[in-house]
């Protein structure tokens, strides 16, 4: 059975090919241009030498740009690397070398990192950037479209992989999470089903394309149903709020940081008008008051979903036009299933907390070269999330705690132990330890707990620095603070829950 998620594209504008797709700073382009421009950008590659089957990354802001790379590449079979534009040399590195692409796909206002990486590479052939006074060697992105002729979609099965997504536990290496055509088309159909939609409906699109979350929910739901998608390369939240005034019916989709500083804006400047028709909330647990509170002030209700970038992503939310349950994710989505369960994976009674655990088509086909880490994750066709969770009498599920030590800053996930691997390699650090403590707006942020070496100084702010030099500007500890020691198991382990942040070293 051919399947290739650029059928989405192709069937929506053979079914409404004057209907706006994207409206992106300052250009709107119908479903029938993006096809043909997604077309012309499949041949351009073609003809820079990419194939079925090779890989390419896709490191760029969200934009037009992005969306016509990410159904060009689908088109002609190629497998993209969505790539956080951010990302410094030693993030990117490692999963350049683990990918071993073939083609790269940027912007001009944020290739050096990226060039410094790809000067070791010699295999990395084709370079691409959107935009002007391009470095030598990189091809203009515009220049590729040029061509008239339409694309046929490559005939991909649909177990073939087509997007590979870098997520990373709390020790070791970062991870790249295989999914294949048929786990993320899966995802877009059983979401889009239990949702209700307009065909005037505007999505406002402000989460990070080269997440899965953005990717799935504002890009590729969005183009399988036929919707208008406004898109921003950034969050703002004075444009939005205008966006919200003066669209009709619009969709939002958000994460609980998003929410949180569209309550405070509306506290300070009341909308005159509010066009949501509802809103989508995942990525965190968004705080109860907070939807309370802006569900009174933009008349809006919100739907708080659970996924993760291994399952496509989503496969749990509160049932839409039914009350929500403040405090829940919901109920699995058919036709995925959940159930909590013990370390034997035996389901749990009702009320018991337990590790979460996921079935169903939208499930990754593995971690790239990682055969042991995902045979700890996908075990007798389930998914094991690693997050503690309980289920009440009508199944609704409420995330209780994490078993992993990730962090979810604004959204974005962070993980101790690659600023913990940063930190160790400062001279004057002796110990430490990276924990995500409660923010009011962000959610979590990000603290990082020192011991010093006997006579070495160095403050917080010196640290701050050092670490940033490093990893992309959300990641850094904000929040830095000195001690003694650090509390330890009997068998030398750091204890992270019991850290005091109050009882630092001054």
């Amino acid at each position: 059975m051919n399947m290739n998620i650029a059928f989405f594209l192709t069937e929506t504008s053979a079914r409404i090919p004057d209907h706006p797709a994207i409206h992106s700073e300052g250009q709107t382009v119908t479903y029938r241009e993006m096809t043909r421009r997604v077309d012309a950008l499949a041949h351009g590659l073609t003809t820079l030498g990419l194939d079925p089957g090779d890989v390419c990354v896709l490191m760029m802001p969200s934009s037009l740009s992005w969306a016509l790379a990410y159904y060009a590449l689908a088109k002609l079979g190629a497998v993209v690397v969505p790539i956080n534009f951010l990302y410094r040399h030693k993030e990117l590195a490692y999963i350049f070398q683990d990918a071993q692409p073939k083609a790269f796909i940027g912007d001009s206002d944020y290739l050096q990192e990226a060039m410094n990486v790809m000067a070791s590479m010699p295999n990395l052939k084709i370079r691409v950037a959107a935009g002007d006074d391009l470095p030598h060697g990189f091809v203009c992105f515009k220049d590729l479209l040029n061509s008239k002729e339409a694309f046929n979609v490559h005939p991909t099965s649909p177990g073939d992989p087509f997007t590979i997504i870098y997520t990373s536990g709390t020790t070791g290496e970062p991870k790249g999470a295989v999914l294949s055509h048929k786990a993320l088309m899966s995802d877009v159909t059983a979401v889009a089903g239990v949702r209700h939609t307009e065909p005037h409906d505007v999505v406002l699109s402000v989460l990070p394309l080269f997440h899965i979350y953005g990717m799935t929910h504002a890009l590729n739901i969005s183009i399988y149903l036929g919707l208008t998608i406004r898109m921003w390369r950034a969050f703002d939240v004075a444009e939005l709020m205008s966006a919200i005034e003066s669209e009709q019916s619009a969709i939002l989709y958000a994460v609980p940081t998003m929410v949180n500083r569209l309550v405070q804006a509306a506290a300070m400047h009341p909308p005159k008008r509010s066009g949501l028709r509802f809103v989508i909330s995942g990525g965190a647990s968004l705080p109860v008051e907070i939807l309370h509170r802006f569900e009174k002030a933009f008349g809006a209700p919100i739907y708080e979903s659970y996924g993760l970038t291994e399952f496509s992503p989503t496969c749990i939310e509160n049932p839409f036009g039914r009350p929500t349950r403040p405090g829940s994710i919901g109920l699995p989505i058919p036709p995925f299933q959940a159930r909590v369960v013990d370390e034997e994976d035996r389901e749990l009674p009702t009320g018991t907390v337990g590790e979460l655990i996921v079935s169903g088509p939208a499930m990754m086909k593995e971690y790239l070269n990682k055969p042991e880490a995902t045979r700890d994750t996908l075990r007798n066709g389930w998914l094991h999330t690693g997050d503690l969770a309980r289920m009440d009498e009508d199944g609704y599920i409420y995330i209780v705690d994490r078993k992993k030590d990730m962090i979810i800053r604004g959204g974005y996930n962070v993980y101790p132990r690659e600023l913990e691997e940063i930190l160790y390699m400062h001279p004057a650090v002796s110990e430490a330890a990276v924990v995500g403590v409660p923010h009011q707006d962000l959610g979590e942020e990000v603290a990082a707990a020192i011991v010093l070496k006997p006579g070495s100084k160095v403050t917080a702010d010196e640290l701050k620095e050092f670490v940033k030099q490093e990893v992309a500007p959300y990641k850094y500890p904000r929040i830095i603070q000195f001690f003694e020691e650090l509390p330890k198991t009997s068998a030398g382990k750091i204890l992270k829950r019991s850290i005091d942040f109050e009882n630092r070293r001054q």
